[in-house]
């Protein structure tokens, strides 16, 4: 991979160096934007905990760890505004056990977690 995208801008955040190696500022790229916007709401050494807590796990790249978190972000953000719409067909604006329950039966993409709700 040539270049890097920032999220959401489709701009070039930044190049790999000759040889493959990432650019030296990498370490700090993925969890500042310029202007100080944080890429990642989730914090990282969260996320980095957990993916250490997997025995199957042995080494985690700070790349891979803030593309876990986005990726983490987003699916949260998704089932949320799917919850929401649940909730709103029932003329609420708070979410509920059950709009989650009807979001995850309505949306394909999350039958994986169909039978995983502990009431």
């Amino acid at each position: 991979m040539a270049a890097a995208a920032t999220a959401g801008s489709g701009t070039p955040r930044e190049e790999e160096a000759p040889g493959g190696e990432a650019a030296a500022s990498q370490a700090q790229a993925p969890t500042n934007a310029p202007g100080g916007a944080r890429l990642s709401r989730l914090p990282l050494a969260r996320v980095k905990a957990l993916v250490k807590a997997d025995p199957d796990v042995t080494l985690a790249g700070q790349e891979a760890i803030f593309i876990l978190a986005r990726a983490a972000e987003l699916f949260v953000e998704t089932i949320a505004k799917d919850a929401y719409c649940c909730a709103q067909q029932g003329k609420r604006k708070t979410l509920q056990r059950r709009d989650l329950d009807n979001a995850i039966e309505a949306v394909d993409e999350f039958a994986f977690l169909e039978g995983h709700n502990q009431s």
